[in-house]
């Protein structure tokens, strides 16, 4: 789950948080629910954004790189009618462009995995004294970066597509990665905005009162050009809105005693949909049309308890009624115009599902030393589940039944430790996590009533699992200047039950994107320079080894193991200025993050890349 100063972001778009002018990135691992927002089954990360400064402060940079990539970010706050009127605000700004990776070298032209971003954020706050605050944040986000580009992987060799489409077979794949042949116009927008108040009441020394009101709401329009290829074998062109509504209390309890707490009502209301208009062989037209009302109530309480001075115990528990609203309809036209119907209703429901749910979290934490310490936790991660919208009723029923929930009890022993004199710290641990109801999206092939192969989006529980690790992160300072870091991880992941059409397939499953072995080493010296200014010098290198990226197993889409190597310069010349030099994937590796296995439908086969080398230089000026 992503969070935004407390804000529960459904749908997060990268660029909306590189605007923020964030001050820190908090991560959590495993499942939250106990101690604010909503509950997420796989860990949060929270982007805290810079306080409401008393006095007058701001930053402007400009950050130019490779592909004409040009940055420029500002931000400006301070008090607003004198320091006895109680009121700050703060305004920051961001326009990101660059040109494509790639470029459509098909009928409509143009750069692909483009970048052209505009954002803007304020914020108001009215400060009574120390005890009272009401804080106010608007945000808003034009993204009108153009379509993903991708790779072929092999010749589309499918008979339907060869008769439909002659010479299709003799197109290989091209030799860029990111070069597409798209029949279809570049067309990829989203504009996102959102407005927040927060409201915090400090009635005694011991309480602390807080509620936090969000709206948000974003539309996409989108191209998606699954063949990649001049040919209409499987166009689609996407409409997405999404609307959320979120309430919070809560009350912090704190004494300085032995027993310090959380208790918190969480509501969430919520609507996802839109209108996905497909076009298979430009001889099957579908007009997919649904949405999903989400609607939560939570009521969570997190407890801690020093039993002695060297053992602490922390106690949660979150209470989840959740309701799950689907309206679908899906049907067929005769033609791309997609104004005459055929006929065909592939689907039409209107269905409501309700899920509950008891997520518990128990954790001992035993200071050894007072260097040194020992903890054991265990917690209930849980996801609801609901209904798929683009649902095909007619040629799979199941589709339009709902999925369930997915739960996950995890388990996990570790120490965190803080060695000579402090100069090295050493964190380990050991998890052992159970899934049930495993959620996972899905694209199900299917052959239509006139003979056509076709898929659909879908979702799906496959079973059980277990998910086994290991992870250790380190910091050493060897002397003054030098500082390294890093992290190494191992996992075991398998699948115990994976039902498809009533076989248990759990042994040709593989969990996505989870690689036997990841680390990370990163290097850093720094230096004050006579001038009064510093020098910083860093390097980091990441591995991981062999992952799937897509439950669909195909050796093509497969990723062997890789490595990215980056580094980069900073120079700060005073409490002012600074400028830095980075580079990013410097050995350039070809490496992919996902793709589409739909060779037996469609014969399509497909990947899609991380980004090149980049490099770029940024001046900045903090005032």
């Amino acid at each position: 789950g992503i969070y935004l100063d407390d804000v529960y972001i459904a749908r997060p778009q990268g660029a909306l948080l590189d605007v923020f002018d964030v001050e820190r990135i908090e991560v959590l691992r495993g499942p939250q629910g106990t101690l604010f927002g909503k509950n997420t089954i796989g860990g949060a990360v929270k982007y805290i954004s810079r306080g409401l400064p008393q006095e007058t402060s701001g930053f402007a940079s400009v950050t130019i790189g490779n592909y004409n990539q040009v940055d420029v970010k500002a931000a400006l706050g301070g008090e607003i009618g004198g320091k006895d009127s109680g009121l700050r605000g703060r305004v920051a700004v961001a326009n990101l462009t660059r040109d494509g990776f790639g470029e459509n070298l098909g009928t409509y032209g143009g750069d692909v995995s483009d970048k052209d971003i505009t954002a803007v954020r304020a914020q108001l706050g009215a400060f009574s004294h120390e005890d009272f605050d009401v804080q106010f944040a608007l945000d808003w986000m034009k993204d009108d970066s153009g379509m993903r580009g991708g790779k072929l992987l092999a010749p589309n060799t499918n008979a339907l597509v060869n008769i439909l489409f002659p010479g299709t077979s003799a197109i290989a794949p091209l030799d860029d990665r990111y070069d597409i042949r798209s029949g279809m116009r570049n067309e990829n927008s989203t504009e996102m905005k959102g407005g927040s108040v927060t409201v915090n009441w400090r009635p005694s020394d011991n309480w602390v009162l807080k509620y936090v009101a969000a709206l948000r709401e974003s539309d996409t329009v989108t191209a998606i050009d699954f063949d990649m290829l001049p040919a209409k074998i499987a166009d689609v062109r996407a409409y997405y809105s999404d609307r959320q509504v979120s309430n919070e209390f809560q009350v912090n309890y704190d004494a300085g005693g032995r027993a310090r707490g959380v208790t918190g009502l969480y509501f969430f209301n919520g609507d996802a949909g839109g209108q996905v208009l497909n076009n298979f062989y430009n001889l099957s037209f579908g007009d997919t049309q649904g949405t999903v009302n989400t609607k939560s109530a939570a009521l969570y309480t997190d407890w801690t308890f020093d039993l002695s001075d060297r053992l602490k115990l922390d106690a949660g528990l979150r209470y989840t009624d959740e309701d799950k609203h689907a309206i679908a309809y899906n049907i067929g036209y005769t033609d791309a115009t997609f104004t005459r119907p055929n006929g065909v209703v592939a689907a039409n429901f209107n269905k409501t599902i309700n899920f509950k749910n008891l997520s518990p979290r128990v954790s001992l934490d035993y200071q050894i030393t007072p260097d040194i310490m020992a903890y054991a936790l265990f917690s209930r991660g849980f996801k609801s589940g609901g209904y798929n919208v683009r649902a095909n009723t007619t040629a799979v029923p199941r589709s339009g039944e709902p999925f369930d929930d997915e739960s996950v009890d995890s388990f996990e022993v570790g120490s965190k430790m803080a060695l000579l004199d402090s100069r090295m710290f050493l964190n380990l641990s050991a998890f052992h996590n159970k899934y049930k109801d495993i959620q996972l999206s899905v694209f199900t092939q299917f052959i239509d009533a006139a003979g056509n192969p076709q898929f659909f989006g879908d979702f799906t529980n496959a079973g059980r699992g277990t998910v086994n690790g290991v992870e250790a992160e380190y910091q050493w300072l060897p002397t003054d200047n030098w500082l390294i870091s890093g992290n190494l991880a191992w996992l075991d992941t398998k699948y115990d039950e994976y039902i498809d059409r009533g076989v248990n397939i759990a042994d040709q499953m593989r969990f996505t994107n989870a690689p036997d072995f990841s680390g990370a080493l990163n290097v850093e010296w720094r230096n004050d320079l006579s001038n009064g200014g510093n020098l910083a010098v860093r390097g980091t290198y990441s591995y991981q080894s062999e992952v799937w990226p897509t439950t669909d197993l195909h050796p093509g889409i497969r990723q062997d193991g890789y490595g990215l190597l980056s580094a980069g310069v900073t120079y700060r010349h005073n409490d002012n200025w600074s400028f830095a030099l980075q580079g990013t994937n410097l050995t350039d590796e070809e490496y992919r993050t996902t793709g589409y296995n739909l060779v037996a439908a469609l014969g399509v086969l497909s990947g899609f890349y991380g980004p090149p080398r980049q490099y770029m230089l940024t001046a900045r000026y903090d005032f």
